[in-house]
Protein backbone atom coordinates (compact mmCIF):
# COMPACT_ATOMS: atom_id res chain seq x y z
CA UNK A 1 0.00 0.00 0.00
CA UNK A 2 1.45 3.51 -0.78
CA UNK A 3 1.95 6.34 1.66
CA UNK A 4 2.59 9.49 2.66
CA UNK A 5 6.55 10.45 2.67
CA UNK A 6 8.37 13.33 4.17
CA UNK A 7 9.77 15.88 2.00
CA UNK A 8 11.91 19.23 3.00
CA UNK A 9 10.63 22.28 1.19
CA UNK A 10 12.70 25.68 2.05
CA UNK A 11 10.12 28.47 0.99
CA UNK A 12 11.16 31.63 -1.13
CA UNK A 13 11.53 33.51 2.69
CA UNK A 14 14.09 30.73 3.43
CA UNK A 15 11.79 28.98 6.13
CA UNK A 16 12.10 25.16 5.92
CA UNK A 17 9.01 23.51 5.67
CA UNK A 18 9.03 19.42 6.66
CA UNK A 19 5.61 18.00 4.64
CA UNK A 20 4.04 14.86 3.98
CA UNK A 21 3.26 14.40 0.29
CA UNK A 22 1.07 11.67 -0.72
CA UNK A 23 2.30 8.62 -2.98
CA UNK A 24 -1.15 7.75 -4.45
CA UNK A 25 -2.57 10.57 -5.95
CA UNK A 26 -0.14 11.33 -8.54
CA UNK A 27 1.20 14.79 -7.96
CA UNK A 28 4.03 16.79 -8.43
CA UNK A 29 5.98 18.16 -6.32
CA UNK A 30 4.81 21.85 -7.53
CA UNK A 31 1.34 20.65 -6.45
CA UNK A 32 2.23 19.67 -3.38
CA UNK A 33 3.80 23.33 -2.92
CA UNK A 34 0.62 24.62 -4.05
CA UNK A 35 -1.38 22.36 -1.74
CA UNK A 36 0.59 23.45 1.36
CA UNK A 37 0.23 27.88 -0.07
CA UNK A 38 4.42 27.35 0.39
CA UNK A 39 4.48 30.21 -2.28
CA UNK A 40 1.75 33.15 -2.62
CA UNK A 41 -1.00 31.94 -4.69
CA UNK A 42 -0.38 32.79 -8.66
CA UNK A 43 3.39 32.47 -8.20
CA UNK A 44 4.21 28.87 -9.03
CA UNK A 45 2.71 26.88 -11.19
CA UNK A 46 1.42 29.23 -13.38
CA UNK A 47 1.58 27.45 -16.54
CA UNK A 48 -0.22 24.37 -14.66
CA UNK A 49 2.43 21.92 -14.82
CA UNK A 50 3.18 22.09 -18.55
CA UNK A 51 6.52 22.90 -18.24
CA UNK A 52 6.45 26.21 -19.86
CA UNK A 53 6.70 28.88 -17.16
CA UNK A 54 10.07 28.02 -14.68
CA UNK A 55 7.67 29.63 -11.93
CA UNK A 56 8.03 26.50 -9.98
CA UNK A 57 11.58 26.21 -10.21
CA UNK A 58 13.78 24.83 -7.50
CA UNK A 59 17.19 23.54 -6.38
CA UNK A 60 17.38 19.98 -5.25
CA UNK A 61 19.72 19.97 -2.22
CA UNK A 62 19.37 16.15 -1.02
CA UNK A 63 21.42 13.82 -3.70
CA UNK A 64 18.12 11.95 -4.48
CA UNK A 65 18.17 10.10 -7.49
CA UNK A 66 15.37 11.87 -9.85
CA UNK A 67 14.01 11.09 -13.28
CA UNK A 68 16.27 12.34 -15.88
CA UNK A 69 15.28 15.96 -17.62
CA UNK A 70 13.04 15.74 -20.50
CA UNK A 71 13.85 18.01 -22.88
CA UNK A 72 10.55 20.29 -22.80
CA UNK A 73 12.33 21.02 -19.12
CA UNK A 74 15.72 21.77 -20.16
CA UNK A 75 14.57 23.94 -22.37
CA UNK A 76 12.56 25.91 -19.84
CA UNK A 77 15.72 25.87 -17.43
CA UNK A 78 17.82 27.45 -20.40
CA UNK A 79 15.55 30.46 -20.87
CA UNK A 80 14.96 31.13 -17.14
CA UNK A 81 16.47 32.95 -14.30
CA UNK A 82 18.59 31.98 -11.32
CA UNK A 83 19.11 28.57 -12.73
CA UNK A 84 22.25 26.53 -10.98
CA UNK A 85 23.57 23.30 -11.57
CA UNK A 86 20.94 21.72 -9.39
CA UNK A 87 17.95 22.98 -10.57
CA UNK A 88 14.79 21.43 -11.53
CA UNK A 89 10.95 22.34 -12.24
CA UNK A 90 8.58 20.81 -9.45
CA UNK A 91 6.05 20.25 -11.95
CA UNK A 92 8.30 17.37 -13.60
CA UNK A 93 9.25 15.94 -10.50
CA UNK A 94 6.64 13.39 -9.54
CA UNK A 95 5.93 12.13 -5.59
CA UNK A 96 7.04 8.43 -5.58
CA UNK A 97 8.01 6.18 -2.53
CA UNK A 98 11.76 6.99 -3.67
CA UNK A 99 11.38 10.40 -3.37
CA UNK A 100 11.55 10.17 0.74
CA UNK A 101 13.55 13.07 2.52
CA UNK A 102 13.82 14.74 -0.97
CA UNK A 103 15.00 18.01 0.52
CA UNK A 104 14.69 21.22 -2.10
CA UNK A 105 14.37 25.06 -1.95
CA UNK A 106 12.03 26.93 -4.08
CA UNK A 107 14.07 29.47 -6.40
CA UNK A 108 13.49 33.40 -6.49
CA UNK A 109 10.76 34.33 -8.26
CA UNK A 110 11.58 35.77 -11.49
Amino acid sequence: MEQDIKIKITDREGVKHEVLAPTDMAMNLMEVVRSYELAPEGTIGICGGMAMCASCQCYVISDHELPEMQDDEEAMLSEAFYVKENSRLGCQIQITSDMEGLEVELAPES
